[in-house]
């Protein structure tokens, strides 16, 4: 239901930013969309947005016919990126080696120190990898503001190495995550591989890496990189399509057959844990103990997933066993679900030390010292994240002792808030967003705020509150380290309607808060690419049925997305939830997400009673586990808020009992 969101901004909103905003500088001149424009778009507004388009879908000749029809469009910087970004990239995405530099350099030096002139310069370095044109590439890089591009960071590394300077354990802390690899990760494991930084083994663990996540295209072009001791195509085609066949034929003493075998459990693991189980347990007499450790390990990864009395059994054998990131984070999952607090213990300590320090893995590995008699080490740890304003900072904070409260509130002055409002990309961003062109107005709205201080981003987050730019309201508020504001970070505007449909139905406003806030951020007319819509986020469907059960009869769309009609469904639609899960707001709360089918057999699977953390940590969907924890963290701040008395987090996720 929260999948990447589709928001219209009121018109309202528009029109106070047309009276807020002051001029832009020259290089990113615009004009916000009038107020008589914010329910319509123009001719002009929609050529543009077809040149956004054929821009996207990298097509030159389309997106330079459409340019020319609106040579004087108020948004100039990206009437001009528009028109050379597709000249940049073929059809399917890939960058084009024989790419015009003089426009894109015109374009640098013209818009730089934008957002988009940062956009266009992560588009170059794409181009500048792909051709190995270091020189340039090395001379645009220390400029990309952002870095927040994996693909160019693999070229960044694959130029150092080209420079005689050895990268592998770089590439190997970065090389962790397949679907972002692109062209650019795929040549420098192939890269590595040619130089001899990465060994046969660490090449075989990328390909294993991306087809666990089933991501075969990339991991037949990692294969690839083994040049010539890529194996037989129809051997490497039997493991990944028939792998029982190939371990039907024994395992070969040399190391590509040993690698292969792996590769073949890896696949037969995602569709059977069990049968993989059963057949690994009959080959793994011929690898090695390492590599019958990396089997046990995929085997327990895909097992875990899917809620596998064994899994946990699996894991144990797969001790200091190099795994993928889901795969260490299962292991521990499934030692949670299991009891046992000294595998969780050890399970963590051989994450890779980047991610055994964040927050939920630091607070289980203490959880894991405590229940071992060391209060004082687990204390110690858990003061490590309980500053953090999350799920696992509110843990460790009554762990600790302490119940959760909101910090002291940071006022800014009216003054304060003009100067914010007189930020000259926020007038860009607002156009945008009046254009319902979502991706380029957070662009610029997030790129004003890079290098402002505490009290800055809290005057822009009542600039956005006050011209009911809500969702930039709550995510600007969320950025500040020191100073805060949480009546801001924790918005709740219409309350009048949120108090009296929660209260009719049972529910604690705070609850219907926080969850609002995790759906829809307070967009009125938010739509996920799923159908969901409103601010409650409801399937068309599942408005339908609770508007008939409620005796409101069919309902159109227009009517499911009224505030007062949408806030009147989704809180009975979780009161429904609610009722049937014995008022636990863990398994309700999963069951709005995933609907109520899923929570019900994902407790089935349980052995016995658990945490409702350890619920929550242990659901099997990354989006309804984030969302779960997102929507009670949230749920507690606001409580402290609206009863001004310390809250327990703990309190509210109670246990869940199969």
């Amino acid at each position: 239901m929260s999948k990447r969101l589709f928001r219209v901004y009121r018109a309202v909103g528009l029109a106070l930013a047309v009276v807020s905003l002051v001029a832009c500088s020259t290089a990113s001149a615009v004009r916000p969309i009038p107020v008589s424009q914010a329910s319509s778009i123009s001719n002009d507004d929609q050529t543009f947005i077809e040149l956004r388009e054929a821009a996207r879908n990298n097509d030159p000749a389309r997106a330079a016919q459409l340019a020319a029809m609106i040579p004087d469009y108020p948004a100039p910087s990206y009437l001009e990126y528009f028109q050379i970004k597709p000249q940049l990239f073929d059809g399917q995405g890939h960058a084009r080696v024989d790419a015009p530099d003089q426009p894109v350099l015109a374009f640098l030096d013209k818009y730089d120190g934008t957002a988009i002139g940062d956009r266009m310069r992560n588009d170059y370095l794409t181009v500048l990898g792909a051709r190995h044109d270091w020189r340039n590439f090395d001379l645009q890089y220390p400029r990309f503001v952002l870095n927040d591009d994996t693909q160019v960071k693999c070229y960044a590394l694959e130029s150092r190495a080209a420079h005689g300077e050895n990268v592998a354990d770089a590439a190997r802390a970065l090389l962790v995550e397949p679907r972002y690899y692109g062209d650019g990760c795929v040549d420098l494991v192939t890269a590595l591989g040619a130089n001899r930084q990465f060994s046969a083994d660490d090449i075989w663990f990328q390909i294993r890496l991306a087809y666990e996540q089933n991501l075969t295209t990339t991991g037949s072009r990692l294969a690839d990189a083994l040049g010539d001791q890529r194996p037989d195509p129809t051997v490497l085609d039997q493991a990944v399509n028939a792998p029982p066949l190939l371990l039907a034929r024994g395992i070969g003493p040399d190391a590509a057959s040993h690698q292969l075998a792996l590769l073949a459990i890896t696949r037969m693991a995602r569709n059977d844990p069990a049968m993989a189980a059963a057949t690994f347990a009959t080959v793994a007499p011929q690898l090695t103990s390492p590599e019958r450790a990396i089997g046990w390990g995929t085997i327990g990864y895909q097992g875990a997933q899917k809620q596998m009395p064994g899994a946990v059994d699996w894991y144990r054998l797969s001790a200091n066993a190099p795994l993928s990131v889901p795969a260490y984070e299962w292991r521990v999952r499934a030692a949670l679900l299991a009891g046992d607090w000294t595998m969780v213990r050890w399970s963590v300590e051989q994450m890779p030390s980047s991610l055994r320090s964040q927050p939920a893995w630091v607070y289980w590995h203490a959880r894991a010292v405590k229940a071992a008699g060391d209060t004082v080490t687990a204390n110690q740890e858990f003061e490590q994240i309980a500053h953090n304003y999350n799920f696992y900072g509110q843990l460790a904070m009554e762990e600790l002792g302490q119940k959760i409260t909101v910090p002291p509130k940071t006022p800014v002055t009216d003054a304060e808030v003009q100067a914010a409002a007189a930020t000259p990309g926020f007038a860009l961003a607002q156009r945008f967003y009046g254009l319902n062109l979502r991706l380029e107005g957070n662009r610029e709205w997030n790129w004003q705020l890079r290098n402002m201080s505490d009290r800055q981003l809290l005057a822009v987050a009542e600039y956005a509150r006050r011209i009911e730019l809500y969702d930039r309201t709550v995510n600007t508020a969320d950025r500040t380290k020191a100073e805060h504001d949480f009546s801001l970070r924790y918005l709740s505007p219409f309350k009048d309607i949120v108090e009296r449909d929660a209260q009719t139905n049972g529910l604690d406003v705070e609850w219907a808060y926080g969850l609002i806030r995790q759906e829809s951020r307070f967009i009125i007319n938010a739509h996920s690419d799923v159908g969901a819509g409103g601010l409650m986020q409801l399937m068309p469907a599942t408005a339908q049925l609770v508007a008939k059960k409620i005796g409101l009869g069919p309902i159109s769309r227009e009517q499911m997305n009224d505030i007062d009609t949408n806030i009147l469904l989704g809180t009975n639609y979780l009161s429904m939830i609610y009722n049937q899960f014995d008022d636990s707001a863990v398994l309700a709360t999963a069951g709005y997400n995933a609907g109520p089918g899923r929570p019900r057999a994902w407790r089935s699977a349980l052995q016995h009673p658990v945490e409702g953390a350890i619920f929550a940590e242990t659901i099997p969907f990354t989006e309804t586990r984030d969302y779960v924890k997102n929507v009670l963290s949230n749920t507690v701040y606001y409580a402290a808020l609206f009863e001004g008395r310390p809250q327990s987090l703990k309190a509210r996720l109670g246990y869940i009992a199969p």
